[in-house]
């Protein structure tokens, strides 16, 4: 009897061997999680700049920073092009964000220009937990002839976190912060840590500027 059951059990031997060699060990998906974090994480930070920030993109204009528009306008008379951009630089003074100060300040109809100088709060970051934003100062100024406008941005400056006391808080021209020297690394091919912010905002808002002024003389 026991010589048979003997015989069984080995006649199953082979069996069981094979079963046993299908088991392994799972894999860590722990380890691989991480490693698409970091993959993510290193994607994200080797993103290059925006190249319309870096180098060029503050214009200095004897010693100023200007930014230029010229902006034909085809068939329109210098006073619909004046009156167009009167329009859009009178309703600037009204956007959420603008202080009291902000105006159609000076106008020439004769020459058909205009000048409007604006105070308003220029946002870097507004969540639940952070604002952070700078008052921000600049003049318009515009001159207008028979299908053409030439608008410019200059005189700008900065007034950033001036509510927590003046040694705390900061003012600044855009001739010594947002230039290329001291907006941007050594290499030009990053913005800086504080200074590059501002430099940002400041082209983006004068892309939107300059963008509703060519469309309102279209």
């Amino acid at each position: 009897m026991k010589k048979r059951l003997f015989i069984v059990l080995c006649a199953f031997l082979p069996l069981v061997a094979v079963a046993q060699s299908t088991w392994e060990r799972p894999q860590q998906t722990v380890s691989t999680d991480n490693d698409q974090k970091k993959k993510a994480l290193f994607e994200k930070n080797k993103q290059k700049t925006d190249p319309k920030y870096l180098a060029g993109a503050v214009p200095v204009v004897d010693g100023k920073v200007t930014f230029t528009l010229d902006a034909d306008a085809p068939g329109k008379s210098a006073q619909q092009i004046y009156d167009a951009i009167y329009r859009v630089l009178d309703d600037m003074t009204k956007e959420e964000g603008q202080f009291k100060e902000s105006q159609v300040a000076l106008v020439d109809k004769q020459n058909h220009s205009i000048a409007a100088r604006y105070k308003e709060w220029l946002v870097f970051q507004n969540t639940l937990l952070s604002l952070d934003r700078t008052v921000f100062n600049y003049t318009v100024f515009a001159d207008c002839t028979d299908g053409h406008a030439h608008v410019t941005i200059t005189r700008i400056s900065y007034m950033y976190e001036m509510e927590r006391g003046e040694d705390d808080g900061m003012m600044t021209v855009a001739e010594g912060w947002i230039t290329d020297d001291n907006a941007l690394n050594k290499k030009g091919t990053k913005l800086a840590k504080y200074s590059g912010k501002f430099r940002r905002k400041t082209i983006d808002r004068k892309d939107i500027i300059f963008d509703n002024i060519k469309k309102a003389i279209q």
